[in-house]
């Protein structure tokens, strides 16, 4: 793997990341229209940290201890 395409690859996800960041913020400001920024600050850390599909941290899929 190759230096450059390593690091624009990271770029690209990150910036994935970042505009996804910002549909959700657009979404919940369009929820939510009298909120100000720190609500929907809050909002979006909660989404973040929130994972509903696992909600004891474990997710689908094969049990591992390699990290235990």
């Amino acid at each position: 793997m190759n230096q450059a395409s390593a690091a624009d690859r990271l770029r690209l996800a990150i910036e994935m990341f970042d505009f996804g960041l910002s549909m959700q913020r657009s979404r919940l400001h369009r929820m939510n229209p009298g909120a100000d920024d720190a609500v929907i600050d809050t909002a979006v850390q909660d989404w973040l940290l929130s994972r509903p599909w696992a909600p004891l941290g474990k997710a689908m899929g094969r049990s591992s201890s390699r990290f235990a």
